[in-house]
């Protein structure tokens, strides 16, 4: 009778750690200033969802005997923790083709990070979406629409054009994470949702501020490009107060992605870009595809990794066009 006593108070006890000592586990952010200050003066945001959502635009600069008439508007969404940093060294040469609308998702760059908020997860597939078609309302209002996605950005872009058929005219995708992705699969996000995790949550997830470094070094095929200046574009945003809360909140927002079973739904011209020595996304992904959607045109850049976009711009640029009078006929 003692001992089952004591093994019941035992349990009681390591219950009452277990659901106890999370919350006494304190979790600061390494943050030192709002989004709007780091951001700086002159920055421009759009507002969405309830949301102050970070943009660049860049106007169309149209060339000597090119009809400047109501050029398109290219959308430029970035991947897994990047930001609109990324398409730095194609935005200016793509203004050249229309105006350039480059923007930080939820959960990344200097977009605004709510831990609450009404109606859809802006954080979630289905709040994304809603944050870019309220973009194209305000950008590109009766205006032919192009979507540049890049990896994760890549998969969303897709996903964008099999539901919104209409509203899309051309789509670019640069290594797009539509075969093969990571993160956890839909049915445990309910996981996160365990009081005790989700205080915990912002600490868990804030070690991308070291791996993300990790995975910007294996994105390059010619890693003396990674200079000091690039990795102060990628770390810029984790000064931004609360980054790691909108970290967790984006990696536990639902996803509802059907893309990869609805390829065949792609019917706007599509052009696929890679590096030969893509190794996040593999680079064999990204050439099934070409085999996957309908009349799509692949492009394989040599010497180049998973940001083609930034590491070999020069032959981006020379894909895009190549195929631009397809994606915009």
């Amino acid at each position: 009778m003692k001992i089952s006593r004591i093994l019941a108070i035992i349990g009681a006890v390591v219950l009452a750690l277990i659901l106890v000592v999370p919350f006494l586990i304190p979790v600061q952010t390494s943050g030192t200033a709002t989004y709007k200050e780091v951001a700086g003066e002159g920055a421009t945001f759009a507002s969405a969802q309830g949301i102050d959502i970070y943009y660049e635009k860049t106007d169309f600069d149209c060339q000597k005997g090119n009809n400047c008439s109501n050029p398109p508007v290219i959308f430029l969404m970035h991947g897994f923790g990047a930001n609109t940093f990324s398409f730095r060294e194609v935005t200016e040469p793509l203004s050249q083709l229309g105006d350039v609308i480059a923007y930080d998702r939820p959960g990344f760059g200097l977009s605004e990070r709510p831990t609450s908020w009404e109606g859809e997860n802006p954080y979630g597939s289905i709040g994304q979406d809603l944050i870019l078609d309220q973009l194209i309302a305000e950008f590109a209002s009766g205006r032919d629409v192009i979507l540049v996605g890049h990896s994760a950005g890549g998969k969303l872009a897709a996903q964008y054009v099999v539901d919104n058929q209409d509203a899309i005219q051309g789509l670019i995708l640069i290594s797009p994470a539509i075969l093969s992705t990571g993160g956890s699969p839909n049915w445990l996000n309910w996981v996160f949702s365990i009081p005790q995790l989700d205080h915990l949550g912002p600490l868990l997830v804030s070690s991308i501020a070291s791996s993300g470094m990790d995975l910007l070094n294996e994105s390059w095929y010619n890693k003396d490009l990674i200079t000091e200046e690039v990795k102060a574009g990628y770390r810029e945003p984790l000064s931004v107060i609360g980054w790691e809360e909108g970290f967790w909140e984006f990696n536990r927002a639902p996803r509802a992605f059907d893309v990869k079973d609805r390829l065949d739904e792609i019917t706007v011209p599509t052009l696929l870009i890679t590096g030969d020595t893509d190794t996040v996304v593999a680079t064999a992904d990204t050439e099934a595809l070409a085999n996957l959607i309908k009349d799509s045109v692949l492009f394989v850049i040599p010497n180049s990794g998973h940001l083609a976009q930034e590491e070999t711009p020069e032959d981006t640029m020379k894909a895009i066009q190549v195929v631009w009078s397809i994606l915009t006929r």
